[in-house]
């Protein structure tokens, strides 16, 4: 039995993401490895992650859910590294993914050094209706094979060091930035265009039973109603993405590296989360991947 790397991530409902996050991490590491925080002891979700470590919590609507879920998964954090080199912590539509030119995720995270927070580079996988009508089927990379840097989600979640990780796991206490060249951070919110209203029209039914407004609630806006916006403008906007020529991200790393500093006095630290007006296309290799 491995003890390289654990995952662990929680869910409520999103059955397709949950689908793709315990096939794709299920096969590397071992179902047995990886931890799904059952919220709101969903049946279809203990069916979904059979074989993996099934927490079930309860799922009453509270404003604060991003401040509860992210104590909950930093004290489960701490713990696994007791246990395990490198914990990979982070939303059910994440998944962390090593350029397959580079071997297996977790051959490579064997030798890595420990102590060390690893902060892949964030790329949105984007559904492009015109050029990828076909729904998907189970694979996700292939049929979608556009993707956009996303600064906001290289977040350091690979962890085999003490720390704190900040609520929605996008900064922590570490004060050292690792971002190794092949590891990217692969957020599924826009992979296709039916699932995302789908998602969203639960998202923001939650929101509303939870009932207090945007302003005064520990949950990211998105999940709420007036924050969403049109959807078939946002699927169609990607189009105007400017098309970069192969698959070089060296300039966002670099200016990761370069912009890294404390995040004020909060103990946590950043880099800079631009908006990047461009999309890029994947190489094959990468196709079939989840």
């Amino acid at each position: 039995m491995q003890s390289i790397c654990t995952a662990i991530t929680m869910v409520r409902d999103d059955a397709f993401f949950l689908k793709t996050w315990v096939r794709y991490y299920g096969g590397l590491l071992g179902r047995e490895n990886c931890t799904v925080v059952n919220h709101g002891r969903s049946p279809e979700v203990a069916q979904l992650a059979r074989g993996c470590n099934v927490i079930a919590i309860p799922g009453d609507p509270h404003p604060n859910f991003d401040m509860k879920r992210w104590r909950l998964l930093n004290g489960l954090v701490t713990g696994l590294r007791s246990y395990y080199d490198h914990v990979i912590v982070g939303d059910v539509d994440e998944l962390v993914v090593l350029d397959p030119q580079e071997g297996g995720l977790l051959d490579w995270l064997a030798g890595q050094p420990l102590r060390r927070v690893l902060t892949p580079l964030g790329l949105e996988v984007i559904h492009r209706p015109e050029v990828e009508p076909d729904p998907l089927g189970v694979a996700v990379l292939g049929p979608r094979r556009h993707v956009r840097p996303a600064p906001h989600y290289s977040k350091p979640c690979v962890i085999s060091l003490g720390t704190k990780i900040a609520r929605g796991g996008h900064f922590t206490q570490a004060s050292r930035l690792f971002a190794p060249d092949p590891l990217y951070l692969f957020h599924l919110k826009f992979c296709d265009a039916a699932l995302y209203a789908q998602t969203m029209d639960r998202r923001n039914a939650m929101t509303q039973d939870v009932g207090a407004p945007l302003q005064d609630a520990a949950i990211g806006r998105h999940w709420f109603a007036e924050a969403r916006g049109n959807d078939r403008a946002v699927f169609a906007g990607f189009a105007d993405l400017k098309l970069q020529d192969g698959f070089d991200l060296g300039r966002v790393r670099k200016r990761m590296r370069r912009s890294w500093k404390p995040r004020g006095d909060t103990g946590f630290w950043q880099f800079d989360r631009p908006d990047y007006d461009v999309q890029y296309e994947l190489p094959e290799r990468f196709f079939g991947l989840f």
